[in-house]
């Protein structure tokens, strides 16, 4: 079912957003019983939602997965976004869960809720806080991130060197029994998690001392981590294989490094474009002036400023923005808004020279005096230059 097609997992489930953990596990049981394939046995319409349903509740009852869906929709919790590369939005928690462990824990009597066999590990979720500026320039930066390592000791097995672990009697080293129940439903056949190996195939009788048994130990890993140039607040990379260590052999998962890009103390970002305010005195603004901006990656760039600018005027300076992350060859530019800065505090000579300019100008209090007049505007030219 593609992303775009799909209905929100809150109104699929008939639920509010800020429903808790019961209510979602709630309706998620009545909507199943309604239209599970063994009730509506030949009815595609009915199988179809029972899937709708069952994919809603897998990602909402699971705290990880909401908040990324709840974040990013269809898009995080859809597994591999627009693209599949940087910029889209893959889901997490990878290693555990799925449809089999939803059906098994609701028919089995919450004895599932565990694949058997390998599993890949879960995912890892990392926010790595840049300044404006790593964000335009690009680069890379090392970052601590604690997971679950396979110990070194016992190889991942959790056995003690020079043994290894047998295969589980109870489940025959597959890691999962079979049980019969009868529900509302009739009866139903389960595959559920072997509660004397916890699912693991085999029993460590001699513990790895490196890790207990557990054969996974917690450590912190120094990773570089690229910074692309143009990178946006809220935009995620994937670093395959860098997430929490497999189960029973399964491959790790994948770390997410997600960027927040802090704000500027004097440039405003909107996307590729860049927006900075600029100072400009009274009289730079009245007879005009060649003033040096400075860029946010450090340049001076002159620009020009014409008689008569007025507050607010814009200018831009192409190609002095964001570099576009998705087309490296183009870049945003850079729009310089005027602030002109009035004086506050005069000595008697200035205040009397700006009375006789507003005289110049046919100012009266309470009235707009008339800008039009060319010969009016040179005469204020002279009177601000005091010829």
């Amino acid at each position: 079912m593609p992303t775009e097609s799909k209905r929100d997992y809150y109104e699929v489930l008939g639920i509010e957003r800020s429903a808790s953990a019961d209510e979602i596990k709630k309706a998620y049981r009545q909507l199943a019983r309604k239209w599970h394939p063994d009730v509506n046995q030949g009815d595609a319409t009915a199988e179809e939602r029972f899937k709708e349903v069952a994919e809603a509740y897998e990602v909402l009852s699971d705290a990880q997965k909401r908040g990324a869906y709840d974040r990013f929709g269809h898009a995080a919790a859809s597994g591999g976004g627009p693209g599949g590369g940087f910029g889209g939005f893959d889901g997490f928690g990878g290693g555990g869960g799925g449809l089999d462990d939803i059906l098994n824990a609701f028919f089995g009597g919450g004895g599932g809720g565990r694949r058997t066999g390998p599993q890949r590990g879960d995912d890892l979720k990392y926010e790595l806080s840049i300044t404006l500026e790593e964000a335009l320039k690009g680069g890379e930066k090392t970052i601590s991130v604690p997971r679950t390592e396979n110990c070194e000791t016992c190889g991942g097995n959790g056995a003690a060197p020079g043994t290894k672990p047998d295969t589980c009697v109870q489940c025959g080293g597959t890691g999962a029994t079979r049980q019969v129940q009868q529900t509302i439903l009739g009866t139903v056949q389960t595959s559920v998690t072997c509660p004397r190996c916890q699912g693991r195939g085999s029993v460590v009788k001699s513990p790895c001392g490196g890790c207990a048994g557990r054969g996974k130990v917690r450590r912190t890993r120094e990773l570089k981590v690229p910074i692309p140039p143009g990178v946006d607040d809220g935009m995620q990379m994937p670093v395959r294989g860098e997430g929490e260590a497999g189960n029973l052999g399964g491959p790790p998962g994948d770390l997410y490094v997600f960027f927040a890009v802090k704000e500027h103390e004097r440039f405003e970002r909107d996307g590729i474009e860049l927006y900075v305010s600029q100072p400009l005195s009274f009289v730079q603004a009245t007879l005009g002036d060649t003033i040096s901006v400075t860029t946010l990656a450090g340049e001076s760039v002159s620009l020009t400023i014409p008689e008569g600018t007025q507050n607010g005027t814009r200018f831009k300076l192409r190609g002095h923005g964001m570099p576009n992350i998705r087309q490296r060859n183009q870049k945003g530019d850079l729009t310089v808004v005027i602030a002109v800065q009035v004086p506050t505090k005069l000595n008697d000579e200035q205040k009397k020279t700006l009375r006789h300019f507003a005289e110049l100008r046919g100012e009266i209090a309470g009235q707009t005096p008339d800008d039009n007049s060319k010969g009016l505007w040179e005469r204020i030219k002279h009177a601000v230059k005091g010829d």
